[in-house]
């Protein structure tokens, strides 16, 4: 999934929502380098990411794809979920979806240690808002020329935004099916995390 997905699903907290970002930008041991909350909701990104990789749902998803793009297909379907989510998203949350991403960047700009990547990014992402934006399908082409650029081969990506308009239907339908599971995976996560904290030693 990529960051709208995730910071849908970690959790409102300013933690929870840095969080959710870091996991892309944080490698490694965690082992308190972060408080403990902020380390959780990098943890739950890490198992939301295991758990969409391994789902057949998503699996079919990927199978979708022409045989030539399937190592890159991975990239060009965690984009399209997010544009999905988005298309969707008075389904899934109770908050209009630009209140929601204007929270994120309020938490965003304020934390003054992001990661050097996402702090380099943030401006620009509030700046433009980025996470609503996706609810347009063309705004996808960019994003996917922004991806290829740091890409070692960029050609990778090359013509993704035709394949996924003719693939537009199914794997929208792919998403609306798995996405469910994917919010109660992530509640469960949460849930063992919290009562694990609240438990005497």
């Amino acid at each position: 999934m990529n960051y709208l997905a995730h910071l849908h699903l970690g959790g409102n907290a300013p933690e929870q929502l840095l969080g959710s970002l870091y996991g892309d930008f944080v490698k490694g041991s965690l082992d308190g380098r972060f408080p403990p909350a902020l380390e959780q909701a990098i943890r739950l990104h890490r198992r939301i990411d295991s758990f969409t990789d391994s789902h057949p749902l998503v699996l079919t998803a990927l199978g979708r794809f022409p045989r030539a793009r399937r190592r890159f297909a991975g990239i060009a379907l965690d984009v399209f979920f997010d544009h999905c989510l988005a298309r969707h998203w008075a389904d899934y949350a109770d908050q209009p979806l630009t209140v929601f991403t204007g929270e994120v960047y309020r938490v965003l700009l304020a934390e003054p240690a992001l990661p050097p990547r996402l702090a380099r990014m943030a401006p620009f992402m509030a700046a433009d808002d980025w996470l609503a934006s996706y609810e347009d399908f063309a705004v996808l082409e960019p994003v996917f020329n922004g991806i290829a650029r740091r890409l070692s081969k960029p050609e990778g990506l090359l013509g993704v935004s035709a394949e996924l308009r003719t693939l537009y239907a199914p794997l929208m339908a792919d998403f609306r099916a798995f996405y469910p599971h994917l919010q109660a995976f992530a509640a469960q996560v949460q849930a063992e995390a919290d009562q694990a904290w609240s438990d005497p030693p």
